[in-house]
């Protein structure tokens, strides 16, 4: 919710009043906006971390996860470098540490200063992940304006079945 000062006491919407108008958006993101989505996190050893919600599981033997990640981001640096990474489902109460990875929060201290993490040979775990999976990266490829990372699921760990964080239209839902 943005908070105006225009008007005695401000006035309070329901949109970015800064965002770019729906039809001037590229038609491309408007359909991706449409797209219900899965927040999840992907850390790698060093530590970093990204919050990544254009990602797919794959089953199969092995399974595998996909995913598009900023090549200038540092945790795709981290990932070339170790050739590993950690993917992690989020819930409707990380809303804030989604925001902070996803660089729309401060993070004073680094990303991984607050939470309790479990240090894993793919990069820190939240303590309180319900699942996530440890993945060896696999092959990457420019795809868009990012690149189409693919890791082979090494591991997988299931603490307690936990509700998805969601995103649609710009905006976290409540299922």
């Amino acid at each position: 919710m943005t908070v105006t000062a225009d008007a005695p006491g401000g006035r309070i919407h329901s949109s970015d009043p800064f965002a770019t108008p729906e039809d001037e958006r590229s038609p491309v993101r408007r359909l991706r906006g449409r797209l219900a989505a899965p927040v999840t996190l992907w850390t790698a050893p060093g530590p970093r971390g990204l919050t990544v919600s254009s990602m797919l599981v794959a089953d199969g033997d092995p399974g595998r996860v996909l995913g598009l990640i900023d090549e200038e981001s540092d945790l795709w640096d981290a990932i070339s470098e170790s050739g590993r990474f950690a993917v992690m489902p989020l819930e409707p109460d990380d809303r804030r540490l989604a925001d902070r990875f996803a660089g729309l929060m401060p993070a004073p201290g680094g990303l991984f200063a607050s939470g309790e993490w479990v240090s894993t040979a793919y990069g820190p775990v939240l303590a309180s992940a319900g699942a996530w999976a440890g993945c060896r990266l696999e092959s990457s490829r420019e795809c868009g304006w990012a690149l189409l990372v693919e890791g082979v699921i090494e591991t997988i760990s299931f603490d307690r079945n936990t509700p998805p964080l969601i995103h649609y239209r710009g905006r976290y839902i409540d299922r």
